[in-house]
């Protein structure tokens, strides 16, 4: 009889939240992924950098008064996937050079050189994800 073992598959590991459209919300966002990545045993920097920035845009261009924003991350193999949903279907990120002088305008430039890919996914009406993947280096075993 031929037995072949099976390698355990890896761990899905998610979290989802809705929060208020509002700056302290995209900082609790970044720390949110921080957290969760630190105990997953991942290394956080890059994606607290691109999850920053997709928060960011989801309470400045996204923000309706009363609604919230939705943060989902996953981790599947060494792939963390981000998505922000907001609602405010009628306004895509969309890549424009920021004028030289400018303060802001920079956050899509820095997604696409953290992310190995993004995008934006339209949902139901009045609904948009914009999501970023990203590679992670894989988690020492633990002792």
């Amino acid at each position: 009889m031929n037995q072949r073992s099976a390698e355990p598959a890896a761990p899905v590991r998610n979290f989802s939240v809705l929060l208020s459209a509002t700056p302290r919300s995209a900082r609790l966002a970044r720390l949110l992924l921080d957290a969760h990545l630190r105990d997953w045993g991942y290394d956080p920097d890059a994606g607290c950098h691109v999850v920053a920035e997709l928060a960011a845009n989801a309470v400045t261009h996204g923000r309706v008064p009363g609604r919230d924003f939705r943060l989902a991350f996953y981790v599947v193999g060494d792939t963390l996937r981000i998505e922000v949903t907001d609602t405010r279907s009628d306004r895509l990120p969309r890549h424009q050079p920021p004028a030289t002088d400018a303060e802001s305008g920079r956050g899509l430039l820095l997604v696409e050189a953290l992310a190995d890919r993004w995008g934006v996914s339209e949902d139901r009406f009045p609904r948009k994800t914009v999501w970023a993947e990203l590679r992670l280096t894989s988690p020492e075993p633990e002792i």
